[in-house]
Protein backbone atom coordinates (compact mmCIF):
# COMPACT_ATOMS: atom_id res chain seq x y z
CA UNK A 1 0.00 0.00 0.00
CA UNK A 2 1.12 3.55 -0.74
CA UNK A 3 2.42 6.22 1.61
CA UNK A 4 1.70 9.95 1.51
CA UNK A 5 4.73 12.20 1.63
CA UNK A 6 6.18 15.58 0.79
CA UNK A 7 9.32 17.23 -0.56
CA UNK A 8 11.50 18.35 2.31
CA UNK A 9 12.28 21.62 0.50
CA UNK A 10 8.65 22.68 1.04
CA UNK A 11 9.81 23.78 4.49
CA UNK A 12 12.35 26.60 4.72
CA UNK A 13 14.23 25.99 7.96
CA UNK A 14 17.78 26.81 9.11
CA UNK A 15 18.87 23.21 9.73
CA UNK A 16 18.26 19.62 8.72
CA UNK A 17 16.70 18.82 12.05
CA UNK A 18 14.35 21.80 11.98
CA UNK A 19 13.28 20.91 8.45
CA UNK A 20 12.46 17.34 9.42
CA UNK A 21 10.67 18.55 12.55
CA UNK A 22 8.37 20.53 10.23
CA UNK A 23 7.85 17.52 7.97
CA UNK A 24 6.94 15.29 10.91
CA UNK A 25 4.61 17.91 12.37
CA UNK A 26 2.75 18.12 9.06
CA UNK A 27 1.66 14.49 9.33
CA UNK A 28 3.62 13.29 6.30
CA UNK A 29 5.59 10.08 6.74
CA UNK A 30 7.58 9.81 3.50
CA UNK A 31 10.03 12.38 2.22
CA UNK A 32 11.67 13.24 -1.06
CA UNK A 33 14.89 14.66 0.33
CA UNK A 34 17.43 17.11 -1.04
CA UNK A 35 20.89 17.56 0.42
CA UNK A 36 20.31 21.30 0.11
CA UNK A 37 18.39 20.89 3.37
CA UNK A 38 21.77 20.15 4.96
CA UNK A 39 23.37 23.29 3.60
CA UNK A 40 25.29 21.51 0.81
CA UNK A 41 24.60 21.34 -2.94
CA UNK A 42 22.07 18.86 -4.28
CA UNK A 43 25.00 17.19 -6.07
CA UNK A 44 28.02 17.86 -3.85
CA UNK A 45 31.59 17.08 -4.77
CA UNK A 46 31.88 14.92 -1.66
CA UNK A 47 29.60 13.65 1.07
CA UNK A 48 31.13 13.04 4.46
CA UNK A 49 30.21 9.88 6.34
CA UNK A 50 29.33 12.04 9.34
CA UNK A 51 26.69 13.87 7.29
CA UNK A 52 25.14 10.59 6.17
CA UNK A 53 24.97 9.41 9.76
CA UNK A 54 23.41 12.69 10.85
CA UNK A 55 20.73 12.40 8.17
CA UNK A 56 19.96 8.78 9.05
CA UNK A 57 19.65 9.61 12.75
CA UNK A 58 17.44 12.62 12.06
CA UNK A 59 15.05 10.57 9.92
CA UNK A 60 14.90 7.68 12.38
CA UNK A 61 14.30 9.95 15.37
CA UNK A 62 11.19 11.34 13.67
CA UNK A 63 9.95 8.04 12.24
CA UNK A 64 10.30 9.38 8.69
CA UNK A 65 11.14 7.39 5.55
CA UNK A 66 13.35 8.74 2.78
CA UNK A 67 11.37 7.65 -0.27
CA UNK A 68 13.71 9.36 -2.72
CA UNK A 69 16.63 11.73 -3.00
CA UNK A 70 16.77 14.56 -5.54
CA UNK A 71 19.65 14.28 -8.00
CA UNK A 72 18.52 16.58 -10.79
CA UNK A 73 20.88 18.18 -13.29
CA UNK A 74 20.60 18.99 -16.98
CA UNK A 75 21.42 15.68 -18.68
CA UNK A 76 21.48 17.22 -22.19
CA UNK A 77 22.99 20.62 -21.36
CA UNK A 78 24.50 22.08 -24.54
CA UNK A 79 27.88 22.28 -22.79
CA UNK A 80 29.41 18.77 -22.51
CA UNK A 81 31.42 19.99 -19.53
CA UNK A 82 28.23 20.77 -17.63
CA UNK A 83 26.88 17.30 -18.37
CA UNK A 84 30.13 15.70 -17.20
CA UNK A 85 30.10 17.71 -13.96
CA UNK A 86 26.51 16.65 -13.30
CA UNK A 87 27.37 13.01 -13.84
CA UNK A 88 30.32 13.24 -11.45
CA UNK A 89 28.06 14.73 -8.79
CA UNK A 90 25.43 12.08 -9.42
CA UNK A 91 27.96 9.31 -8.93
CA UNK A 92 28.97 10.87 -5.61
CA UNK A 93 25.32 10.97 -4.57
CA UNK A 94 24.68 7.37 -5.64
CA UNK A 95 27.70 6.17 -3.72
CA UNK A 96 26.22 7.67 -0.54
CA UNK A 97 22.65 6.41 -1.00
CA UNK A 98 23.08 3.27 1.09
CA UNK A 99 24.46 5.33 3.98
CA UNK A 100 21.72 7.94 3.59
CA UNK A 101 18.94 5.37 3.32
CA UNK A 102 17.77 6.46 -0.14
CA UNK A 103 16.47 3.72 -2.48
CA UNK A 104 15.56 6.09 -5.36
CA UNK A 105 17.27 9.10 -6.92
CA UNK A 106 15.17 11.39 -9.11
CA UNK A 107 16.55 12.86 -12.33
CA UNK A 108 15.70 15.50 -14.93
CA UNK A 109 16.11 14.37 -18.56
CA UNK A 110 17.12 17.89 -19.45
CA UNK A 111 16.80 20.54 -22.11
CA UNK A 112 19.07 22.34 -24.56
CA UNK A 113 18.29 25.59 -22.77
CA UNK A 114 21.64 26.59 -21.22
CA UNK A 115 20.17 28.50 -18.27
CA UNK A 116 17.23 26.45 -16.95
CA UNK A 117 16.70 22.70 -17.04
CA UNK A 118 12.95 23.32 -16.78
CA UNK A 119 12.63 25.50 -19.91
CA UNK A 120 11.65 24.07 -23.28
CA UNK A 121 14.05 24.44 -26.22
CA UNK A 122 13.35 23.57 -29.87
CA UNK A 123 16.52 21.48 -30.08
CA UNK A 124 15.18 19.07 -27.44
CA UNK A 125 13.56 17.05 -30.22
CA UNK A 126 16.69 16.65 -32.36
CA UNK A 127 18.40 13.28 -32.86
CA UNK A 128 21.58 14.69 -31.28
CA UNK A 129 19.73 15.62 -28.10
CA UNK A 130 18.44 12.05 -27.84
CA UNK A 131 21.93 10.69 -28.47
CA UNK A 132 23.32 12.88 -25.70
CA UNK A 133 20.55 11.76 -23.36
CA UNK A 134 21.30 8.11 -24.04
CA UNK A 135 24.99 8.73 -23.31
CA UNK A 136 24.29 10.58 -20.05
CA UNK A 137 21.63 8.13 -18.94
CA UNK A 138 23.76 5.15 -19.82
CA UNK A 139 26.54 6.40 -17.57
CA UNK A 140 24.06 7.22 -14.81
CA UNK A 141 22.47 3.78 -14.98
CA UNK A 142 25.83 2.02 -14.84
CA UNK A 143 26.59 3.87 -11.62
CA UNK A 144 23.11 3.10 -10.26
CA UNK A 145 23.63 -0.59 -10.98
CA UNK A 146 26.99 -0.46 -9.24
CA UNK A 147 25.52 1.06 -6.08
CA UNK A 148 22.14 -0.71 -6.12
CA UNK A 149 20.02 2.44 -6.50
CA UNK A 150 16.94 3.00 -8.66
CA UNK A 151 16.83 6.09 -10.89
CA UNK A 152 13.50 7.81 -11.54
CA UNK A 153 12.93 9.98 -14.62
CA UNK A 154 9.88 12.17 -14.98
CA UNK A 155 8.09 12.83 -18.29
CA UNK A 156 7.87 16.62 -18.39
CA UNK A 157 6.74 18.74 -21.33
CA UNK A 158 9.73 21.11 -21.09
CA UNK A 159 12.31 18.32 -21.20
CA UNK A 160 13.58 16.02 -23.90
CA UNK A 161 11.49 13.19 -22.42
CA UNK A 162 8.28 15.17 -22.78
CA UNK A 163 5.71 12.39 -22.99
CA UNK A 164 4.87 8.93 -21.74
CA UNK A 165 5.82 7.55 -25.16
CA UNK A 166 9.31 9.02 -24.97
CA UNK A 167 9.71 7.76 -21.43
CA UNK A 168 8.77 4.27 -22.61
CA UNK A 169 11.26 4.57 -25.47
CA UNK A 170 14.04 5.62 -23.08
CA UNK A 171 13.34 2.78 -20.66
CA UNK A 172 13.33 0.28 -23.51
CA UNK A 173 16.51 1.59 -25.12
CA UNK A 174 18.44 1.70 -21.83
CA UNK A 175 17.08 -1.69 -20.83
CA UNK A 176 17.97 -1.66 -17.15
CA UNK A 177 15.72 -2.55 -14.20
CA UNK A 178 17.45 0.28 -12.33
CA UNK A 179 15.74 2.91 -14.53
CA UNK A 180 12.11 3.67 -13.62
CA UNK A 181 9.75 6.64 -13.82
CA UNK A 182 8.35 9.29 -11.53
CA UNK A 183 4.67 9.63 -12.40
CA UNK A 184 3.26 13.16 -12.24
CA UNK A 185 -0.18 13.62 -13.76
CA UNK A 186 0.30 17.41 -13.96
CA UNK A 187 3.35 17.25 -16.22
CA UNK A 188 2.27 15.46 -19.39
CA UNK A 189 -0.09 17.80 -21.24
CA UNK A 190 1.20 19.57 -24.35
CA UNK A 191 -0.69 22.47 -25.89
CA UNK A 192 -4.21 21.37 -26.77
CA UNK A 193 -4.10 18.08 -24.88
CA UNK A 194 -5.79 19.08 -21.63
CA UNK A 195 -9.31 18.44 -22.98
CA UNK A 196 -8.17 14.82 -23.51
CA UNK A 197 -7.10 14.48 -19.88
CA UNK A 198 -8.37 10.98 -19.16
CA UNK A 199 -7.14 9.67 -22.51
CA UNK A 200 -3.66 11.09 -21.84
CA UNK A 201 -3.57 9.70 -18.31
CA UNK A 202 -4.76 6.30 -19.54
CA UNK A 203 -1.95 6.25 -22.11
CA UNK A 204 0.66 7.22 -19.52
CA UNK A 205 -0.34 4.43 -17.17
CA UNK A 206 -0.70 1.90 -19.97
CA UNK A 207 2.86 2.61 -21.10
CA UNK A 208 4.52 3.20 -17.74
CA UNK A 209 2.29 1.74 -15.03
CA UNK A 210 4.57 -1.23 -14.39
CA UNK A 211 7.65 0.98 -14.00
CA UNK A 212 6.64 3.64 -11.44
CA UNK A 213 9.22 4.16 -8.69
CA UNK A 214 7.62 7.28 -7.21
CA UNK A 215 4.54 9.45 -7.76
CA UNK A 216 4.23 13.22 -7.50
CA UNK A 217 1.15 15.19 -6.52
CA UNK A 218 0.71 18.77 -7.72
CA UNK A 219 -1.74 20.48 -10.07
CA UNK A 220 -2.05 22.61 -13.22
CA UNK A 221 -4.32 25.27 -14.64
CA UNK A 222 -3.20 25.11 -18.30
CA UNK A 223 -1.36 22.79 -20.64
CA UNK A 224 1.93 23.31 -22.46
CA UNK A 225 4.19 23.31 -19.40
CA UNK A 226 4.56 21.47 -16.13
CA UNK A 227 1.97 22.15 -13.47
CA UNK A 228 2.92 24.59 -10.72
CA UNK A 229 -0.16 24.60 -8.49
CA UNK A 230 -0.77 22.81 -5.19
CA UNK A 231 -2.74 19.59 -5.45
CA UNK A 232 -6.47 20.31 -5.51
CA UNK A 233 -6.03 23.91 -6.71
CA UNK A 234 -6.20 23.21 -10.43
CA UNK A 235 -7.73 21.11 -13.17
CA UNK A 236 -6.21 17.66 -12.73
CA UNK A 237 -8.82 14.95 -12.21
CA UNK A 238 -7.34 13.72 -8.95
CA UNK A 239 -9.77 10.87 -8.21
CA UNK A 240 -9.03 9.47 -11.68
CA UNK A 241 -5.25 9.96 -11.31
CA UNK A 242 -5.22 8.25 -7.92
CA UNK A 243 -7.47 5.45 -9.17
CA UNK A 244 -5.00 4.79 -11.98
CA UNK A 245 -2.13 4.67 -9.49
CA UNK A 246 -4.11 2.18 -7.40
CA UNK A 247 -5.04 0.08 -10.43
CA UNK A 248 -1.41 -0.07 -11.53
CA UNK A 249 -0.46 -1.75 -8.25
CA UNK A 250 1.70 1.17 -7.16
CA UNK A 251 2.69 0.84 -3.50
CA UNK A 252 5.38 3.51 -3.13
CA UNK A 253 5.28 7.11 -1.97
CA UNK A 254 3.07 9.87 -3.36
CA UNK A 255 5.05 13.07 -2.84
CA UNK A 256 3.41 16.49 -2.60
CA UNK A 257 5.30 19.40 -4.12
CA UNK A 258 4.70 22.70 -5.85
CA UNK A 259 3.02 24.07 -2.72
CA UNK A 260 3.73 26.55 0.03
CA UNK A 261 3.97 25.58 3.66
CA UNK A 262 0.57 27.18 4.25
CA UNK A 263 -0.94 24.83 1.66
CA UNK A 264 0.38 21.66 3.30
CA UNK A 265 -2.50 20.68 5.64
CA UNK A 266 -5.20 21.18 3.02
CA UNK A 267 -3.24 19.43 0.26
CA UNK A 268 -2.42 16.43 2.43
CA UNK A 269 -6.10 16.04 3.25
CA UNK A 270 -7.12 16.53 -0.37
CA UNK A 271 -4.75 13.91 -1.79
CA UNK A 272 -5.49 11.50 1.04
CA UNK A 273 -9.23 11.74 0.36
CA UNK A 274 -8.89 11.61 -3.44
CA UNK A 275 -7.50 8.07 -3.37
CA UNK A 276 -9.76 5.01 -3.56
CA UNK A 277 -10.29 2.78 -0.52
CA UNK A 278 -7.39 0.45 0.15
CA UNK A 279 -4.76 2.64 -1.50
CA UNK A 280 -3.01 4.03 1.57
CA UNK A 281 -1.11 1.98 4.11
CA UNK A 282 -2.48 2.09 7.65
CA UNK A 283 0.30 4.35 8.92
CA UNK A 284 1.37 5.98 5.67
CA UNK A 285 -1.39 8.51 5.16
Amino acid sequence: MAQLGIMATTFDRPSLEATLDAVAASGAHSVQFDLACCGVPTLPEQIDASLCERVRRAFAARNLTMAALSGTFNMIHPDPGERAAGLRGLRTLLAACASLGAPVVTLCTGTRDPDSMWRRHPDNDTPQAWTDLLASMGEAVRAAEEYGVTLGIEPEVSNTVDSARKARRLLDEIGSPRLKVVMDGANIFHHGELPRMREMLDEAFELLGNDIALAHAKDLDHDGEAGHLPAGHGLLDYPYYMALLHRSGFDGAVILHGLSEADVPGCLDFVRNAAPPGFWSADGA
